[in-house]
């Protein structure tokens, strides 16, 4: 395998990607550039990443698509966090001849951030904190108990699963339902299988955890959140496109719902001015599902073993499809 000179870190948000990995295990021939902004423009970020014999890239911060791939000559490693990234032309890496290799996670973030979510909806948290900053004492609004409640979980797959237990620990009950559920996982998962129309009509907490696919986009539409009760809150921390962005910020703008908690968005980073940074009763964070540091540091440490194992003739946690 050819030596790696210039490895490209991108959209490294927090600046936290040189203290949280072992750079210092690379030759020290290796050069090591980090860019903590997203660029959205084709030519820009086709300039900028040309020069870069390996990129070490963040999720699906940045895509890689076929035309950029074409324009980025001396690429011949792309390391993505995470085991799988869809917004990655894998055939045309193959066409290339570039490598693409995955980093393992640590843990279950995600629950934690879903269950976040979910009590501040439930408690007010952030309204409440403002109030409280702002000189009023216990301000509204009031908060609902959670125990007693139904829980709509829409993928009971491994992150659904686990936000179930927390669910039932607190007392609730737990619906379950996705395109292949069956009862047996559903009850595996101390969860009830039912249709998403009556999921939908009978839960007061509905949270997602599906993968983004052709036949999971828009699975929650206009007609679903129709469905929802006035009083019931919908969570997402999988992905955006999930839900019919249009139509959710309708129905929290005319009160339909009484709130949604978000932490993934049709476009990211969210820009200025989006509409759903003016909808009312939200609880929005920027996509921290996986920011975690024992998850960087585990990126990060996968990252330089993948560049030696390439720079070996052994690459490691390489993805093909």
């Amino acid at each position: 395998m050819p030596e790696i000179t210039r490895i490209g870190i991108t959209d490294d948000y927090q600046g936290v990607a040189l203290s949280l990995g072992p750079w210092d295990r690379l030759p020290k021939t290796t050069a090591v550039e980090v860019f903590r902004d997203t660029i959205t423009d084709p030519e820009a970020l086709a300039a900028r990443l040309a020069p870069f014999d390996a990129l070490v890239i963040m999720r699906e911060r940045t895509p890689f698509p076929r035309a950029l791939l074409e324009r980025l000559p001396n690429l011949r490693l792309l390391i993505t966090t995470g085991t799988r990234n869809r917004s990655i032309d894998m055939a045309a890496c193959a066409e290339r001849g570039i490598t693409v290799c995955g980093t393992p996670s640590v843990g279950h973030p995600t629950v934690d951030l879903t269950w976040a979510l979910i009590l501040c909806l439930a408690r007010g948290v952030p309204a409440q904190e403002r109030s409280l900053r702002a000189g009023t004492w216990q301000g509204m609004p009031l908060g609902v108990t959670l125990e007693g409640r139904t829980l709509g979980v829409v993928g009971l797959g491994n992150l659904g699963s686990r936000a179930a237990k927390v669910g039932a620990a607190l007392g609730m009950r737990i619906l379950g339902w996705s395109q292949n559920l069956t009862a047996e996982r559903a009850a595996a998962a101390g969860a009830r299988l039912v249709d998403k129309q009556a999921l939908l009509r009978e839960a007061d907490v509905v949270t997602l955890h599906l993968v983004l696919s052709e036949r999971s986009r828009g699975i929650i539409g206009a007609g679903d959140l129709a469905l929802m009760k006035p009083t019931a809150f919908l969570v997402n921390t999988s992905r955006g496109p999930l839900v019919d962005q249009a139509a959710l910020i309708a129905a929290l703008t005319e009160g339909r719902i009484a709130g949604a908690g978000l932490d993934v968005f049709d476009q990211e980073p969210l820009p200025a001015g989006h509409p759903l940074l003016a909808a009312p009763n939200t609880v929005l964070t920027p996509h921290l599902g996986y920011v975690t540091e024992e998850n960087f540091r585990a990126y990060y440490a996968s990252a330089v073993e993948s560049i030696l194992g390439y720079c070996a003739g052994t690459p490691v946690r390489q993805i093909k499809d």
